[in-house]
């Protein structure tokens, strides 16, 4: 993942979709994952197909399977981008930033031992979100890791989560889009109450050098063809998902009713959820059986843009 370039919003007209009302993180149960009408719990399947679906789900792969990024563990490590829940005792403390102009500058709640994304040693992303349920604050940070005095990350971003307030344009935030990641993950507590009521976040191989609105900031890997960034897609209605299990079948209603944005440089169709030992593996890999043909590209020009 990396943010290069920045780029312009793309605004639109005003027509109130569906609302959800995404279930509250467990341990947090007092902090709403934004209001019902901020763009991650806005439904889309009533919405209009862009003109141009077919050709931005070729570029993204119209061959190529949905991969679940989460699970139980893998390589050692939970599968996928955990959340710790801290509170008003949790030390505050320093961190520093390679992005420092586009990084929200505060002393973030990091306990001793905070969930990291890939584990301790892990590599990769390293993404770690501190939902703060005294205040109901999302504190999150890309390339997180613990330094003398402090903690180090490439980029930091705190949200209100009662609140629809989007990133100053042309900002990034502990993902490339600009946006928030805790909305976009997957979590086992919502499978088990039987829905996941808000978009997911997704990856796509390239990315063009301009955004959709919520998302704030792009970072280019390709050129105009590329998808931008904020992108929203979802499974199309006649796609037959009843014979998905139990597990890759919730997800898949969701991905009909409030569809995926595009957040991030990555692989093709990669979805993203917070690790939990209760998932099924085996059922979350069938997930594999949908392809970006199942997908369309939402036309969202007509979301609301919902006041802070």
């Amino acid at each position: 993942m990396r943010r290069i370039l920045f780029g312009l919003a793309v605004l639109g007209a005003v027509l109130v979709p569906g609302l959800g009302s995404a279930h509250p993180v467990p341990g947090a149960a007092n902090c709403p994952i934004f209001p019902s009408n901020n763009p991650w719990n806005q439904r889309v399947d009533q919405l209009p197909v862009a003109s141009d679906s077919a050709r931005l789900i070729a570029v993204i792969g119209a061959g190529t399977p949905v991969h679940p990024d989460f699970g139980t563990v893998w390589d050692g490590a939970p599968n996928g981008i955990p959340i710790t829940i801290v509170s008003s005792r949790t030390p505050r403390v320093h961190v520093s930033f390679d992005y420092s102009d586009e990084s929200d500058h505060a002393a973030y709640p990091i306990p001793r031992h905070p969930k990291i994304e890939g584990g301790p040693n892990g590599t990769g992303d390293r993404h770690v979100i501190l939902l703060d349920r005294s205040n109901c604050r999302d504190y999150e940070l890309f390339d997180a890791r613990p330094v003398r005095g402090g903690w180090h990350a490439g980029s930091g971003a705190i949200f209100n989560l009662g609140s629809n307030h989007l990133r100053p344009a042309g900002w990034t935030s502990a993902d490339a889009a600009g946006l928030p990641i805790l909305p976009g993950l997957a979590r086992y507590d919502e499978v088990a109450r039987g829905s996941i009521d808000h978009a997911l976040r997704f990856t796509a191989p390239c990315t063009s050098a301009r955004y959709l609105y919520p998302a704030r900031h792009f970072a280019a890997t390709g050129g105009g063809s590329c998808p931008p960034m904020g992108l929203r897609v979802r499974l199309k209605a006649g796609i037959d998902i009843s014979r998905l299990p139990y597990q890759a079948r919730i997800v898949a209603q969701a991905l009909k009713r409030y569809g995926m944005i595009l957040a991030d440089n990555g692989s093709p169709w990669y979805i993203s959820g917070a690790p939990d030992g209760r998932w099924s593996d085996s059922a979350l890999h069938l997930l594999n059986e949908l392809h970006g043909s199942d997908f369309e590209v939402v036309d969202t020009s007509s979301l609301p843009h919902p006041s802070p």
